[in-house]
């Protein structure tokens, strides 16, 4: 808890509160180390195992030989199969406080239509819905961000919170994989803004539709339609956009 003074219409208050929690990670491959993870504290496997899963490194769970990570000391050491890149060139995408990948957005192969299904309007609000009631942190003490994974029927599979958009579809990625869950043709829900990197993640992971509370970036809606993506945006009450692939989004 942390001590405050609020200031109401006139009054002075003081007590506590609870604040949003930042924790450094040290990701350590193959005993070297790659790259520092600034998260929430919670759930650092599935942090670890998505960004690495997504950039490339590992591609099923087995792929792990170690994976463990020390809260105490903010290190994650793990051990996988094959070898790091020599050369790693990291690159600062938009993601709250500045998020690093080694590779440069791109939309990849185009979802395979054999996992497409149309999603009814309903299914899309009964996501959104479902990531507000999950959304716990942001309900305690604000200042992070959710992502959910669901079908097409808009039921919830795998939800995340954390201070990095990008961070909770690291989180989805990895625990889906850890899970041996696949995520081919679900619908992705976040409460930030889709960026190029956030629209890359969904593509190769398979997802058919990204809902969004705010806005798509130009890159990300590219992506997207290359990609084969569903993408909605500024979904507010009864009311959404469509900026991408609106044919798969059974209207009533």
């Amino acid at each position: 808890m942390t001590e405050v003074t609020t200031y109401n219409d006139g009054k002075v208050l003081r007590g506590e509160v609870d604040v949003v929690r930042e924790f450094p990670l040290v990701l350590r491959v193959n005993d070297r180390e790659i790259v520092t993870l600034v998260a929430s504290p919670h759930d650092l496997r599935f942090l670890v195992a998505g960004f690495l899963r997504l950039q490339g490194f590992v591609s099923r769970a087995d792929d792990f030989l170690v994976l463990s990570v020390c809260n105490d000391y903010g290190i994650a050491n793990v051990r996988i199969k094959g070898e790091v890149p020599q050369e790693l060139k990291p690159v600062l995408t938009s993601g709250c406080g500045t998020g690093i990948t080694f590779s440069l957005p791109q939309a990849g192969g185009k979802l395979p239509a054999a996992v497409r299904e149309q999603v009814p309007v309903a299914a899309i609000f009964e996501l959104m819905k479902q990531l507000a009631l999950c959304s716990t942190k942001y309900k305690s003490h604000g200042g992070v961000h959710s992502a959910a994974v669901g079908d097409a029927a808009g039921r919830l599979l795998l939800h995340a919170e954390d201070i990095g958009r990008h961070n909770t579809v690291d989180r989805l990625a990895g625990e889906a994989l850890l899970r041996e869950m696949p995520l081919s043709g679900t619908t992705m829900a976040t409460s930030g803004r889709v960026s190029a990197e956030m629209a890359t993640k969904a593509a190769q992971l398979g997802v058919a539709v990204i809902v969004s509370r705010t806005s798509p970036t130009d890159m990300a809606i590219r992506i997207c339609e290359e990609a084969g993506i569903t993408l909605v945006g500024y979904l507010r009450g009864t009311r959404f956009t469509a900026y991408t692939h609106q044919e798969y989004i059974l209207f009533p």
